[in-house]
C-alpha cells in the first residue's frame, strides 16, 4: 500500500496549494509598485481576518518574534507585568518578560487546565503595566477565556494593556479584539492561514501605540512604530519575505472564497470548521477508551489526548507515522510520552478528520487496546458531524434516514 504524508500537527500545518503556486510565482522586488500594491492589499485583508479596525503590523519572523516585539515595545525595565501561564507558550511569556527586565507576577494553572478568573483578579495590581496570555495553549490543547480576562481588566480600573498570543487561536476561536478591549493580538503564518512559517503579525490598539512612546526598552528590527510608518507607504522597514506575503494573499483569497468573497465570513467558516473537526476528534478518542487531557476547556486548534494507562504516547505517534504517514505530535518537554496532540487548524476538513480517525482505529487494534472494536470511533465522529449539520433541512434528512443526532 502506498503512503501519502499528511500533517496533523499544530504548526507547521498543511499548505494550501494556491499559496504554494503564489510563492513559486513571487518573483517581485520589494521596493516596486507591484509589491507595494500586494503588501497594502494583504495588510487590509489582515484587518478583516483578525476582525479589527486597529493597525496590523506584518513581520518577517516566527510568532515568537511578534511576542518579543510586544514585550520590548510596550514595557520598560522594572515594569511590573502579569503573565497567565498554563503551558509551554505561557512559560515563553515569562522568559521574554524577564529578558527585558520586567518584574513578573505569574498566575499559573496545571497543564491541561485554564486559569481561575478570581486568581487573575487578585493578581492585577495598581502598577501592572501589561497582562500577557494565550488564546489557546497548543502544548496542552487548552482554550483560555480571553474575554473573561479582558472584562476583569475593565472592571479593575487598572491601565494595564492586554496582550494575547492568538497564534493558534486566530482561525480556530471566535475572538473580538475591539469589543473586548484587547490591546495586542498576535498571529502566525504557519497556522490557520495555511502557509509556511516565517511571518507573524500583530493587531495593535491605540492605547498600545501610546505606550510605545514611553517604553524605554531597546528596539531595532522589532520597532513596531517604524513598521507602521513604512506600512503606510506599502513597504516594510526591512527586507520582507516576498514569497510568503504573496502566499498570504492567496490564502485570504481562498478563505474569502468559502463565503462568496466575504473574508470576515470566511474566517467564521474557518473557525466553525476547526470546531467541527475538534469535536469529532474528541468524541472519537473517547470512544476508543482514551481520555482528553483538557476536558473542561478544550481548544479547537488542537486536541491533546492521554493514552491508555501504561502506554507511552510516542507509540501511537510512531505507529501512525510508520503505517500511514500521518504525522501527529507528542507532548512537549515533561509531557513527552504522556500525551499526543492532533491539530485541526487551517487546511483540514471532514475528510481529513475521518481518515485520521480510521487510522487511529487501526493503531488501536494493532496495539490491542482494551475494549477496542472497529467502528466505535468512526460512529462517534459521524454522529458529532451530523449533529453540527449547517441547516435544519439537512438535519431532518439525516433524522429520516435513521441517523441518531446528539445535541450540540
Amino acid at each position: 500500500m502506498i503512503r501519502k504524508t499528511r500533517l496533523f500537527t499544530p504548526g507547521p500545518t498543511p499548505l494550501l496549494p494556491a499559496a504554494q503556486f503564489a510563492m513559486a510565482a513571487a518573483d517581485v522586488h520589494h521596493r516596486t509598485p507591484e509589491f507595494r500594491a500586494l503588501f497594502l492589499k494583504v495588510l487590509r485583508e489582515l484587518k478583516s481576518f483578525v476582525g479589527t479596525r486597529n493597525h496590523v503590523i506584518l513581520l518577517t519572523s516566527s510568532g515568537t518574534g511578534a511576542m518579543e516585539a510586544s514585550v520590548s515595545n510596550l514595557t520598560s525595565p522594572g515594569d511590573r507585568v502579569l503573565v497567565l501561564t498554563a503551558g509551554k507558550f505561557g512559560e515563553r511569556w515569562v522568559g521574554l518578560a524577564k529578558a527585558f527586565g520586567c518584574d513578573v507576577d505569574v498566575v499559573s494553572a496545571p497543564y491541561g487546565q485554564t486559569f481561575n478568573l478570581e486568581d487573575v483578579r487578585k493578581a492585577i495590581k495598581i502598577e501592572t503595566r501589561a497582562v500577557f496570555m494565550q488564546a489557546t495553549e497548543s502544548s496542552t490543547g487548552v482554550r483560555h477565556n480571553v474575554q473573561g480576562v479582558a472584562e476583569l481588566l475593565k472592571q479593575s480600573g487598572r491601565d494595564a494593556a492586554l496582550v494575547v498570543d492568538a497564534i493558534t487561536g486566530l482561525g480556530t476561536t471566535h475572538l473580538d479584539m475591539d469589543a473586548w478591549g484587547v490591546d495586542v493580538l498576535i498571529g502566525g503564518s504557519q497556522k490557520a492561514v495555511m502557509i509556511p512559517p516565517g511571518l507573524s503579525y500583530l493587531a495593535v490598539s491605540d492605547r498600545a501605540w501610546d505606550l510605545m512612546e514611553i517604553s524605554l526598552n531597546p528596539r531595532y528590527y522589532f520597532d513596531l512604530r517604524k513598521e507602521r510608518k513604512n506600512a503606510a507607504k506599502g513597504e516594510s522597514a526591512y527586507t520582507p519575505s516576498v514569497a510568503l506575503i504573496a502566499a498570504l494573499g492567496a490564502a485570504f483569497d481562498y478563505i474569502a472564497g468559502q463565503a462568496d468573497g466575504d473574508l470576515a465570513q470566511g474566517r467564521a467558516k474557518l473557525v466553525e470548521n476547526a470546531e467541527s473537526c475538534a469535536a469529532m476528534t474528541r468524541a472519537a478518542v473517547e470512544a476508543l477508551g482514551m481520555r482528553l487531557f483538557a476536558p473542561h476547556a478544550p481548544a479547537a486548534a488542537v486536541t491533546a489526548v492521554l493514552p491508555p494507562a501504561g502506554l507511552d504516547s510516542g507509540a501511537i505517534v510512531k505507529e501512525l507515522k510508520s503505517r500511514f504517514a500521518a504525522v501527529i505530535t507528542n507532548g512537549q518537554g515533561e509531557m513527552k510520552g504522556q500525551i499526543f496532540r492532533i491539530a485541526h487548524l487551517g487546511f483540514f476538513d471532514y475528510m481529513d478528520t475521518i481518515s485520521l480517525i480510521g487510522a487511529l482505529e487501526q493503531v488501536a487494534y494493532s496495539l490491542k487496546l482494551p475494549g477496542f472494536a472497529f467502528g466505535k470511533a468512526l460512529i462517534a465522529a459521524q454522529n458529532v458531524f451530523a449533529s453540527r449539520a449547517p441547516d435544519e433541512a439537512a438535519r431532518r434528512d439525516l433524522a429520516m434516514a435513521g441517523v441518531s443526532l446528539p445535541t450540540r
